[in-house]
């Protein structure tokens, strides 16, 4: 319900001695939903869309690609062009994060979005496994790069008390492009309809079609205000928040003037050189640093090792026809959808802290009954997929929430280049080693052992998870980002002489 419109006044910002005092975080995050806010989350959250759209439609059209009306390769050539993709992936949050603390959030987003969608496009008249080797490395520097860039810029435009759960159902819609993806497969590559070498070749026009709609809607989302603040563009961070007042104004809601006492005192040019950002994360965030690796990696193990492995547990152990193992995937990744969907909104009212416990540990205890259900042969490939199901509805909103961690806990300078460090470490962690290990251990589907303990391995990793970030977590709810880490441009900013985990404060 809205009220009558009055026009807000805020404090002005003052200059002494090359300080500046700024009121553009608390007006942003006093600011209620809004049509602007699902602007932003409509053109910047498609990355995850074509993330999971990338990734199911070349799993799936790898099937086809060893065909010798197609490009004729191996298995060990399709297997190849899944790490060339992983590679982008991790090498561009790495490079692009850095640059985006630089240059800003919207230069990247939209540089990244059209990398993506030049180069995956370019993948459909790919003539060799080399060819499409370039397109897909290069397409995966842009969504590498996309996850940095977006993610800084979804939290620092989001209001605190909207944060958890906007971050965490945009992470969560990976999976609606793997069913997008999935769909889209089973018309495309079915030899019956388009000819076998056409099919798979629009199949890689199904992404950028979806991100040129996009990146027109992209331009009409401004530059983060905070990144602005930071980087000594003041006046212009001013202007864009009254922008958006405006627009919250337009639609007939009343805004309150934000108090001078909620300004923050800057100083600096906002950047950060790579000895600070390790002097930042090692010395003066130890414990935070170990909580962020904790949950991108013990959550990319846990998925890498039954995403990857899911349809051969189908066709080996429950004799499932190859051609339908597809049809399992969607109530997977309808799980895999809904917990971020439906849960995520807890993360801001409940907690940060209890709900990352509660969805790891859950996760984790009923990962390891499966694998008990499993090696005593009682489950088949219905009430295997249904165990998924429900294993994933938590275990989707904890990984998300890994996420949303490793962005709100650093500084804001350096927020871009944590996210690509964590990023690539999950990605590392959990594409290279997860899916080699449950793959050896999955055999010749005659004994269910081994990979039953692989099943209690990843649910005890994800419940040790789930205990790190009880212990070593931060009370991050409904807080402004400068609350939860000063910027290392604020004023008299102290380097804290201990760390103290949330349980301490």
């Amino acid at each position: 319900m809205t009220t009558t419109v009055t026009r807000t006044e805020t404090a002005p910002t003052e200059q002494r001695s090359g300080t500046v005092r700024s009121l553009v975080p608390a007006r942003l995050d006093r600011l209620p939903w809004t049509r602007f806010h699902w602007l932003v989350v409509t053109g910047l959250g498609v990355s995850w869309i074509l993330d999971g759209l990338e990734i199911q439609i070349v799993a799936l059209v790898g099937t086809v690609l060893v065909d010798k009306g197609t490009l004729h390769l191996t298995t060990g050539d399709v297997g190849f062009l899944a790490s060339g993709y992983l590679l982008g992936e991790v090498i561009g949050a790495l490079v692009f994060g850095r640059i985006t603390d630089h240059i800003g959030r919207k230069k990247m987003f939209m540089v990244c979005l059209g990398l993506y969608l030049c180069f995956s496009g370019l993948g459909a008249f790919s003539f060799n496994l080399w060819s499409l080797l370039v397109s897909r490395f290069v397409a995966g520097l842009g969504i590498g790069g996309e996850y940095t860039a977006i993610n800084s810029a979804i939290d620092e435009l989001i209001p605190s008390h909207y944060r958890g759960r906007v971050d965490i159902a945009v992470n969560g819609t990976y999976w609606l492009g793997a069913m997008i993806g999935a769909a889209a497969s089973i018309l495309l590559l079915d030899p019956k309809l388009p000819p076998i070498n056409l099919g798979w070749r629009l199949a890689f026009f199904i992404g950028p079609l979806l991100g040129l709609g996009i990146i027109l809607l992209r331009r009409t989302i401004p530059e983060s205000p905070r990144w602005l603040m930071t980087h000594g563009r003041q006046e212009e961070a001013e202007r864009i928040v009254d922008e958006i007042e405006q627009r919250v104004e337009r639609e007939g809601v009343h805004l309150e003037p934000v108090s001078d006492e909620k300004a923050i005192e800057l100083t600096g040019s906002g950047r950060v050189s790579y000895l600070q950002i390790a002097k930042t994360m090692l010395r003066e965030y130890p414990a935070r640093s170990f909580l962020g690796f904790t949950m991108m990696a013990t959550r990319a193990f846990l998925y890498n090792a039954i995403f990857f492995t899911y349809a051969l547990v189908l066709t080996t152990f429950y004799h499932v026809p190859g051609s339908e193992t597809a049809l399992y995937f969607f109530p997977f990744a309808a799980g895999n959808l809904l917990g971020p969907l439906t849960i995520g909104h807890l993360f801001d009212t409940v907690g940060r802290r209890k709900m990352i416990l509660l969805t790891y540990c859950v996760s984790g205890v009923l990962l390891a009954i499966s694998g008990f259900l499993f090696h005593q042969g009682t489950l088949n490939a219905f009430t295997q997929t249904l165990m998924w199901c429900v294993i994933f509805f938590l275990a989707s909103a904890g990984a998300s929430s890994a996420y949303l961690t490793v962005s709100e806990i650093f500084p804001l300078e350096l927020r871009g280049q944590a996210i690509s460090f964590f990023f690539a470490i999950s990605q590392l962690a959990g594409g290279v080693a997860a899916p080699s290990i449950f793959g050896a251990l999955l055999g010749n589907g005659k004994d269910a052992g081994p990979l039953s303990i692989g099943y209690y391995a990843g649910g005890a990793i994800m419940f040790v998870g789930g205990l790190v970030a009880w212990f070593f977590g931060v009370n991050a709810e409904r807080k402004p980002l400068e609350e939860i880490a000063t910027p290392l441009s604020a004023a008299g900013r102290l380097q804290p002489a201990v760390e103290r985990p949330a349980l301490a404060t």
